[in-house]
C-alpha cells in the first residue's frame, strides 16, 4: 500500500469515526462509561486471572465490589452533601447582595483616585466580559447535558454501564488480541509501539489524576472545616473533583470558598487564611502529587488537556467530553511520532539519507 493509500484509508477510517459519533452520540454514553470503567478496572481482574480465577468470575467480583463502594459513599456522603449544597446556595445569595451593596462604595473610592470616565468605561467592559463568559459557560453546559444525560434514560444509564462494563472486563484481552490480529504486517511492531505509548499515556493520566482529585478533595475538605468555613466539605470536594482539568478546581474553589468566607466572617484575616489553604493546595498537586502520582511520561500538557476538553464539550456534548482526554493523548501520541520521523527525514536534514554501508 502506497503513501497516499495509507492517507486515504486512514483519512476515511477517521471521517466515518466522526460520522458515527455525531450519529449516535445520544445512546453512546453507556458504552463509553462502561468502556472507561473496564479500562480502569482491568488490571483487577488480571490480578484474579493470574491467581486462577477465570475472568468472568474475575469480571464479577471486582465489578460487584467497585459498585458496592460507590453505593455505600452515596449512601454516606448524599444527604450530607444535599443539605450543604442548599444551604451554600442560600449562603451563596446573601454574598452576591452583600457584594453589590458594597459595589457602589468601591466605585465612589475608585472615582477619588481615577477619572470617572475611566471607572465607567472599565464597569461596562468588565460587565460585558462577565457576561459574555457567563453566557459562553452556561451553553457549553446546556450542550452537554442536553447531548449527554439530558437524552438518556439515568435508569437505563445505570442499568446498560455495569452490563457493559461486565462484558468487556470478561472479554478484553480477547479483544485485544482480535484487533491485534488485525493490524497491517509490515507496520504491526510500529502500531504495537505506538499503542503501547498511548495506553501508558491514558493509565498514567486517568488512574493518577483521579488519585490525585481524591487526595486533594480530602485535603481541602479537611482544611476548610478545620478553619471554620461553613459548607467546607462541598466546596472541598467540588475543588477536588474538578481538579482533573488543569488549575480549574483550584479556580473554583478559591472563589467559592473566599466568597463564603467574606459573607460568614466579614473580617479579612479568614479571607486570606482560606485563599492561603488553595495557594498551598496548588503548590502541593503541581510539585508533589502531580509528579509522583502522575508522572513525566504522560505527554499530556495542562493547555491541551484544557482545549481537549472545551472543544469535546463544544462539538459532541457530554460524549465528547468523556473522549476528549483519550483523543487527545492518540493524538500527542501520533503527533510526536510524525515530528520524530520528520527531524529524521531528509526534509528536515537538507540532505539525502545516507546509503547503507557495503561494508558491513
Amino acid at each position: 500500500m502506497s503513501a497516499r493509500e495509507q492517507i486515504l484509508f486512514w483519512s476515511l477510517a477517521t471521517a466515518s469515526f466522526l460520522l458515527l459519533l455525531i450519529l449516535f452520540q445520544g445512546i453512546l454514553l453507556p458504552f463509553i462509561v462502561g468502556l472507561a470503567v473496564a479500562y480502569f478496572l482491568d488490571p483487577f481482574v488480571d490480578y484474579f486471572e493470574r491467581l486462577g480465577l477465570p475472568r468472568a468470575i474475575g469480571a464479577s467480583m471486582v465489578l460487584g465490589g467497585a459498585g458496592l463502594i460507590v453505593i455505600v459513599l452515596l449512601l454516606l456522603v448524599v444527604p450530607l452533601l444535599k443539605a450543604q449544597f442548599s444551604s451554600m446556595a442560600e449562603g451563596l445569595t446573601f454574598v452576591i447582595l452583600d457584594l453589590q451593596r458594597g459595589y457602589p462604595k468601591v466605585l465612589d473610592n475608585l472615582r477619588e483616585i481615577v477619572d470617572e470616565q475611566v471607572v465607567i468605561e472599565g464597569k461596562r467592559a468588565l460587565l460585558g466580559a462577565s457576561s459574555t463568559f457567563i453566557n459562553w459557560f452556561l451553553s457549553l453546559l446546556g450542550g452537554a447535558w442536553r447531548s449527554g444525560a439530558g437524552l438518556i434514560n439515568i435508569l437505563g444509564l445505570v442499568v446498560m454501564t455495569p452490563v457493559v462494563a461486565w462484558y468487556l472486563l470478561r472479554d478484553w484481552d480477547r479483544l485485544v488480541t482480535r484487533i491485534d490480529s488485525w493490524l497491517p504486517r509490515e507496520h504491526r511492531s510500529v502500531i504495537r509501539e505506538q499503542a503501547s505509548l498511548i495506553n501508558d499515556a491514558l493509565a498514567s493520566f486517568v488512574r493518577g489524576q483521579a488519585t490525585v482529585c481524591l487526595i486533594m478533595a480530602v485535603i481541602y475538605a479537611v482544611l476548610l472545616e478545620l478553619v471554620g468555613l461553613n459548607y467546607g466539605l462541598v466546596v472541598g470536594l467540588i475543588a477536588g473533583v474538578t481538579a482533573f482539568i488543569p488549575y480549574v478546581g483550584a479556580a473554583i474553589g478559591f472563589v467559592l470558598s473566599t466568597a463564603l468566607a467574606y459573607g460568614q466572617f466579614g473580617e479579612l484575616g479568614p479571607v486570606i487564611l482560606v485563599a492561603a489553604i488553595f495557594f498551598v493546595g496548588q503548590l502541593i498537586e503541581g510539585n508533589i502529587l502531580t509528579p509522583k502520582l502522575v508522572g513525566g511520561r504522560v505527554g499530556l500538557h495542562a493547555v491541551w488537556i484544557v482545549f481537549s476538553l472545551l472543544a469535546g464539550g463544544s462539538l459532541f456534548g457530554f460524549v465528547g467530553m468523556l473522549l476528549a482526554v483519550p483523543v487527545a493523548a492518540v493524538i500527542g501520541v501520533l503527533a510526536r511520532f510524525l515530528l520524530k520521523r520528520y527531524l529524521e527525514s531528509a526534509m528536515y536534514q537538507g540532505r539525502p539519507a545516507d546509503p547503507p554501508d557495503s561494508n558491513q
